[in-house]
């Protein structure tokens, strides 16, 4: 950890900074990947419930390709208790924006799971979050939507990150890698020192991510 002291950023642009980024995510907006390396769209079209992807199509138990709406029940709306609310106008030294950015994060941090995904065997792409490394590889880390998310931005929603468990160890991965990972997919509540996760998978493969046809 670097030891000197920095200055605390500004709330008013943070608060705002959330409400937008998770305003394009759970719309699929393409702002919400503004940062994402070029050639990584994780924003894919949603799926119909039940609908099995192109790749996992005829095949019993294949891994069913999901996008990150998936994983937001219908009936959540992350901005309930926030609307009509302008943070830019806020002054860094408005108590209100401390109220808001700390009734914000109790939200997000306990956002929903969708019950309709949990239990099935998945595959959805994401930024990779390190939670534990060792010289064998990645033992544990967090899936994030979009390019920063935990590191140099405020976590998302926790139904928006998944605490990822590889089967063996993952070779070579570095922060904010892009990845598919696969697996079953269930309701744990993680609280990690990067951010608290609504889901777990156990992974049985952690791929580099590729565009279809690569």
């Amino acid at each position: 950890m670097n030891a000197r002291r920095t200055l605390a950023p500004p709330l008013a642009p943070i608060l705002a900074r959330l409400v937008a980024l998770c305003a394009a995510l759970l719309l699929a907006a393409p702002a919400a990947l503004a940062q994402a390396p070029a050639g990584v769209p994780l924003m894919q079209e949603p799926l119909k419930p039940g609908a099995a992807s192109a790749a996992s199509a005829g095949k019993p138990g294949a891994a069913r390709t999901i996008t990150w709406e998936a994983l937001v029940p219908p009936n959540w709306d992350p901005f309930k208790d926030f609307k009509g609310l302008n943070f830019q106008i806020l002054d860094d030294g408005d108590p209100r924006a401390m109220l808001f950015l700390k009734r914000m994060r109790e939200v997000w941090d306990n956002a929903p799971h969708n019950p309709k995904v949990v239990g099935q065997n998945v595959r959805i792409p994401g930024f990779v979050v390190p939670l534990e490394d060792s010289k064998e590889g990645m033992k544990e880390f967090l899936l994030v939507p979009y390019f920063g998310a935990c590191i140099h931005s405020p976590p998302p929603p926790a139904n928006q990150i998944i605490h990822v468990l590889p089967k063996s160890p993952a070779k070579g991965l570095r922060s904010m890698d892009t990845v598919w990972i696969s697996g079953r997919i269930d309701t744990v509540r993680t609280d990690s020192f990067m951010g608290a996760s609504s889901y777990r998978i156990e992974a049985v493969d952690v791929s580099p991510y590729q565009e279809k046809g690569q």
